[in-house]
């Protein structure tokens, strides 16, 4: 029921691409696809063509079959043979959800990877476990928009080169052997810290450049600086927590927060910018140029409406979620390197479809059906003068086709709502789901304090969330990297450890604020209930940082 605007230059964007205007506000259009993206809800369950026990984001009561990912990228089974005709008497959406019921989903969405199975949205990686949105990615363990990183684990949006010996960081620019680091880039050595540049072996410290050997803030000598954090056992978990709490309070009292983070970009507005041109409405977004609501994407041009896509260079898209490498392309869901996309969903390698699903590879194809290059034109312009009849199209997928509860997505991430405000406004709801409780062998004040003091066979053992009374276990690979790094065995589950993550980053809009310290009008993307003390300006923010 809110009003939006719409520009004269959005009316030249939807005339370039040939789209009628959108009907739901921005906020809703993003919540909308939300709803497509499930990252951390998994199940395990059968494979329908093999039979064998599987991870997928797909519960095992789902509506349609799930195949394994190396079942679903072979040649053993061909998506044109779920082919069907359009009936011009009845809406298209729901003839789309009829060939949904019927082609096989990916268990897990991993492109190119090795020994990555549990990861999921990721592509190119070699032993990711547990990650979502892993690009190019090597031994990284439970974190998320990684693009790239080696031997992490515990991170929040990693970009450019060098990212490695990373923990429990968020958004990091080629930056190495860091620890609980919140916006640094080209730093290393650095622990407990925020807003670095170009420093190194900096210590519960924060708007620093071109420093180094930093103890609280304050410059000591390189001897005497080893002196002070000597201070503290980090393989300790008792130590670890009390320098989380000290930095929380760095990120939250202390330090200054740029208020909207753009940076190297030209006429852009929303925040977490960098190096981006006539740019706007956009949030968390790197290399773009002529965009417009975009969200967590990088190397887009002349496109919209894009949350999730990018990492490979993407030219004029529209509403779509989770693409890489795609050229014209509109309403799509996990497309990966096409071309000229209208309407797809998991559709990949592929040229000229509308309205095909699980395609690895085709041309001129509708619902899943061949057609000769002229027959398909023919049929996709009736099509979509039929869907312009019907109010169809022009709209991203509805929420009734999404294959997920709006609690298994980002959408209770990003947007929570209660299950009664769920239910009320149309969107489905999942009461049980993944997890197990009261099954530990292993609890909490038993697990040895330090990494040193931990055996072998904690990887045998059960363990229990102390927030959320999860079980969660410790695999090999992780307990290598924890003896790697010297870091102790958490005590919080993977979900628990994400959610902590997530409540220190800005929200994806925009809201009112005072500078702390002129005083003066300006926006932040932090919420009034979990906003840092001191959020300013840019021109106070250069002056007192630079």
């Amino acid at each position: 029921g809110q009003e939006f605007i719409i520009t004269d230059e959005d009316i030249s964007f939807y005339n370039k691409i040939g789209v009628p205007f959108p009907t739901l506000c921005p906020e809703e259009r993003q919540r909308r696809k939300y709803l497509w993206r499930n990252e951390r809800s998994l199940y395990r369950r059968t494979c329908d063509k093999t039979g064998k026990s599987i991870v997928s984001m797909y519960a095992p009561d789902n509506r349609f079959p799930v195949y394994d990912t190396k079942e679903w990228w072979s040649d053993s089974w061909d998506p044109t043979s779920y082919g069907q005709d359009i009936d011009f008497s009845r809406p298209i959406f729901a003839q789309f959800k009829e060939l949904q019921n019927k082609v096989p989903r990916l268990s897990l969405v991993n492109k190119n990877s090795t020994n990555s199975e549990y990861s999921n949205h990721s592509n190119n990686s070699k032993d990711a476990y547990m990650c979502c949105g892993a690009f190019d990615c090597e031994n990284v363990l439970y974190s998320t928009n990684i693009l790239p990183a080696k031997n992490s684990i515990d991170c929040y949006r990693t970009e450019g080169s060098g990212n490695e010996f990373l923990h429990e960081c968020i958004n990091i620019h080629s930056s190495f052997n860091s620890h609980y680091c919140f916006m640094i880039e080209k730093s290393f050595d650095c622990y407990y810290s925020f807003d670095l540049k170009n420093c190194s072996n900096c210590f519960l410290s924060y708007n620093l450049r071109g420093q180094s050997y930093y103890f609280r803030n304050q410059k000591y000598s390189k001897e005497e600086y080893f002196e002070k954090i000597q201070e503290f056992n980090l393989s300790s978990y008792i130590d670890r927590e009390k320098l989380y709490k000290e930095w929380i309070e760095i990120i939250f009292s202390k330090a200054l927060h740029k208020s909207p983070n753009i940076e190297f970009s030209n006429n852009s507005n929303g925040n977490m910018i960098f190096q981006s041109n006539n740019s706007k409405e956009c949030f968390e977004v790197e290399e773009l140029e002529n965009c417009k609501f975009m969200h967590t994407a990088s190397k887009f041009f002349d496109s919209y409406e894009i949350f999730h896509g990018g990492a490979r260079k993407c030219e004029l898209c529209y509403e779509g979620h989770a693409m890489t490498s795609n050229t014209n392309c509109k309403f799509t869901h996990i497309c990966y390197d096409n071309t000229n996309l209208t309407y797809c969903d998991s559709c990949h390698n592929s040229n000229e479809l509308f309205g095909c699903i699980g395609i690895k590879k085709g041309s001129y194809m509708i619902f899943n059906k061949q057609y000769s290059k002229e027959e398909y034109f023919e049929l996709k312009n009736k099509l979509i003068g039929y869907m312009e009849q019907t109010g169809e199209y022009g709209e991203f997928f509805p929420s009734d086709l999404s294959p997920f509860a709006y609690n298994e997505t980002q959408a209770q991430v990003y947007m929570p709502l209660t299950k009664e405000e769920a239910l009320n406004r149309g969107f489905t709801w999942k009461d049980d789901m993944p997890g197990t409780y009261g099954k530990e062998t292993l609890t909490p004040e038993n697990i040895p304090d330090t990494i040193e003091d931990v055996t072998d066979d904690i990887t045998k053992e059960i363990l229990k969330c102390i927030r959320s009374g999860r079980n969660y276990n410790i695999v090999p690979q992780e307990l290598e990297l924890y003896r790697r790094l010297k870091i102790p065995i958490p005590r919080l589950h993977p979900d628990e450890r994400y959610k902590d993550r997530i409540a220190l980053r800005p929200d994806r809009k925009l809201y009112d604020a005072v500078c702390a310290i002129s005083g003066e009008k300006i926006q932040t993307a932090y919420p009034p209930k979990r906003r840092p003390k001191m959020i300013v300006s840019e021109e106070v923010y250069k002056r007192e940082v630079l």
